[in-house]
């Protein structure tokens, strides 16, 4: 039988020098977004015919599991109705439809029920099709909702008259999908795109039936390092422009009764402050002598004393309500008023900082304030009454996931909670914010003969090579699990921005449980699993902890027995996929097989160059390499940069060709570059989702293909 024969890249050397430092990449050619380009899309498509022709043996066994996740979708199904001003909107969704369709109804029990939205029609012509926003006017007369056709995430936003159920003529094209309505119903606020950059830098004001071309620019953010959405308040008497960097906020405002009114500025940014002090500092140093600048600057970037204000601002009735980082590493919760609002100094302390407990977010009501809270990595929900003492919500699980689920009416005394474990499907709680009493409104359906009594999961801790305890969550299939070092075991990670992957239920996952495997997330620096700090030793000249916890989680593992030696498998997506890449270059004898997902894993290369989408933004989280010691530190262990002659694991990557946040040639040039120098004769399998961007693909059932062939890929490893 003719052995398959890999792709092989051309190689054409190309040196970047910096810092008196030269790297010699020779896939430089695939990159500065040659999607078009026919050499590229050759050598892509001759990268997915690879893939195919070797995972053909998985075939039988991919299209078994694809069948097996679709069998536990229940095809109709529906939202629980949620009551927002006069209307109660719930979707729904049938049958083979990959979408769902939207509607309002004068009651919960649907009375005049009227379609709003169907993205089964929306989609139809197209390859991919993701729903951005939805919003209706405050008079309920008219309806936005936004689009994004190739995975890009520049949405186009169009308008529908729900009194004649006619689409306006007005299209609002290379926005970031979302749109804020002022008050009167007539004018919306949305944030322009950058084609090039994808950077939403720039507000316009847009008023209906009339055309972009004469939309209003009323706000531009000339420090590309934030990130920039629209709000409105509570009480939707303000509508807030939100600038949120890795360590810095900032919010500007309009009364949202005056749409053409200026914007202010809401706080003065304490970054500033801090900045100034750090400057002062420095100055004064260098006068006295006392340190050299590069030193003074390397001192704090240790001791992380100068950082800038990171917030979020809601206001209620008369009330600000803040969460703030003011000498609050785990945040605070203060409050304002329309006087004090401008002066940190004036503002009053309603929730006070604690070194164990992390302040995650709030939601107001009129009689209640319901603040999220994580402790020990476990969420809670904290009930605080306008008279009287607080009382939490707990929960029983040993690794859960909860959150505030959509409660538009502050003037409510229920709220809805989701609520999901290892074991316990997606549930919906309506909670009495008086007695703390749940009713349950809805529990995830999983088709077959799921049973949450034969699986357990268990919250571990493992001592890492620093002496750290490193949270990790498991679970099994109780008959198959015997910790005797036998069962296979998928161990996932991330670990980055502070986003913490909490531990809930997958229906997906059990196809791997039933065959014996263990799951396991490991909850490593880089999330905020055990607050703030947690993330911030974590990132930018911290990041290594990230690779050195997943390591040493997966020798704890394996040496509790928890995965056998030989079938210890690893997955992650994005910065996860970065952490699938460093580890395989630092560890690679420790995994059969390893899953990297639209990976961002040319990360010197990247930061290096300020016009990749995102780049700028993300200089708080991994360092600028323009700095010498950035640099030093995201070579250290940047993937790409790391690719060294020796073996390495089974290798499943994926990407999407439209990526708008990991190019695709970032996952292209990486598999060129292992297939140069690694030693083995493992699998290394590289395919392309000609259509998606970095979500994957669109539609609840194709978007299975990608879980199947995956699950495929380990359970044929572990065989």
């Amino acid at each position: 039988m003719t052995k398959l024969l890999a792709p092989i890249a051309k190689r054409i050397p190309h040196s970047l020098i910096n810092h008196n430092d030269e790297r010699i990449d020779n896939y430089y050619w695939m990159r500065d977004d040659k999607r078009q380009d026919k050499e590229i899309l050759a050598h892509l498509t001759a990268e997915n015919d690879y893939c195919n022709a070797t995972l053909a043996p998985q075939e039988v066994l991919k299209n078994e599991l694809f069948e097996e996740l679709k069998a536990r979708i229940t095809k109709d199904d529906n939202t629980v109705p949620v009551k927002d001003g006069n209307y109660w909107y719930h979707s729904e969704i049938s049958g083979a439809e990959e979408h769902s369709r939207y509607y309002r109804a004068d009651d919960s029990a649907g009375k005049n029920k009227q379609l709003l939205l169907d993205v089964n029609v929306l989609s139809a012509a197209h390859d991919h099709f993701e729903l951005g926003d939805m919003s209706i006017s405050p008079s309920d007369e008219f309806l936005s909702y936004s689009s994004d056709l190739d995975g890009r995430r520049i949405y186009s936003i169009f308008f529908k008259n729900l009194t004649t159920a006619e689409l306006i003529t007005d299209t609002l094209i290379n926005t970031e999908g979302q749109i804020v309505w002022s008050n009167d119903n007539k004018t919306v606020f949305y944030v322009k795109k950058d084609t090039q950059t994808l950077l939403g830098t720039q507000v316009f004001r847009h008023v209906i039936g009339t055309s972009q071309d004469d939309d209003v620019m009323v706000y531009e953010e000339a420090d590309h390092s934030f990130y920039m959405s629209l709000s409105k308040s509570r009480d939707e008497s303000l509508i807030f422009i939100n600038l949120e960097a890795t360590e810095a906020s900032d919010t500007w405002f309009i009364d949202a009764n005056e749409p053409d009114s200026e914007f202010n500025q809401l706080i003065d940014c304490l970054g500033s402050e801090y900045d100034d002090e750090l400057e002062g500092e420095l100055e004064s140093n260098l006068e006295n002598q006392e340190l050299d600048g590069e030193a003074f600057e390397e001192e704090f970037d240790e001791e992380d004393d100068f950082v800038g204000h990171e917030y979020s601002v809601d206001k209620l009735g008369d009330t600000f309500y803040i969460v703030s980082n003011d000498n609050a590493k785990n945040f605070k919760v203060m409050t304002a008023t329309k006087d004090t609002i401008y002066d940190v100094s004036q503002w009053e302390t309603l929730i006070a900082h604690r070194d164990d407990v992390l302040i995650e977010d709030l939601e107001l009501f009129n009689d209640y304030l319901i603040v999220v809270e994580r402790e020990m990595g476990q969420i809670r929900f904290v009930i605080h009454p306008k008279n009287g003492d607080s009382y939490p919500i707990n929960f029983d699980d040993p690794c859960y996931y909860a959150c505030l689920a959509d409660n538009p009416e502050p003037n409510s005394s229920n709220a809805r909670i989701y609520y999901s474990s290892l074991t316990t499907p997606g549930s919906l709680f309506e909670v009495d914010l008086a007695t703390i009493e749940r009713t349950l409104l809805k529990s995830q359906k999983v088709l077959g003969d799921f049973n949450r009594d034969n699986y357990a999961s268990q919250r571990i801790f493992v001592t890492s090579r620093d002496n750290t305890q490193i949270p990790v969550s498991l679970v099994y299939n109780k008959a198959l699990f015997k910790q005797d070092g036998t069962n296979p075991l998928l161990q996932y990670g991330y670990g980055a921005y502070g986003l913490t992957i909490d531990p809930s239920f997958s229906p997906h996952t059990l196809s791997l449980l039933d065959r014996g495997f263990v799951y396991a997330i490991s909850h490593i620096r880089g999330s905020e699993m055990l607050g703030r700090a947690w993330y911030e030793n974590g990132k930018k000249a911290h990041k290594q902890n990230t690779f050195n916890d997943f390591i040493d989680v997966s020798k704890s593992l394996v040496s509790q027995k928890y995965a056998h030696p030989a079938k210890l498998f690893a997955s992650g997506g994005s910065a996860g996929g970065l952490l699938m890449g460093a580890v395989i270059n630092q560890a690679p004898e420790l995994y059969r097989g390893v899953g990297a997902h639209v990976p961002f894993v040319d990360a010197l290369t990247t930061m290096l160059d300020e016009t990749i989408p995102l780049t700028t933004n993300e200089y708080d989280e991994w360092g600028n390499p323009n700095e010498l010691a950035a640099y030093e530190a995201i070579k250290a262990y940047s993937p790409m940069d790391n690719v060294a002659t020796q073996d390495y694991p089974n290798l499943l990557v994926t990407t999407g060709l439209h990526d708008s946040q990991v190019q695709y040639f970032e996952p292209m040039k990486w598999v060129a570059k292992l297939r140069e120098f690694k030693t083995n004769d493992n699998l290394l399998v590289f395919k392309t989702d000609m259509e998606s961007g970095h979500a994957g693909a669109s539609g609840r059932f194709k978007s299975l293909e990608e879980k199947a062939l995956e699950m495929a890929f380990f359970i044929s490893l572990a065989d």
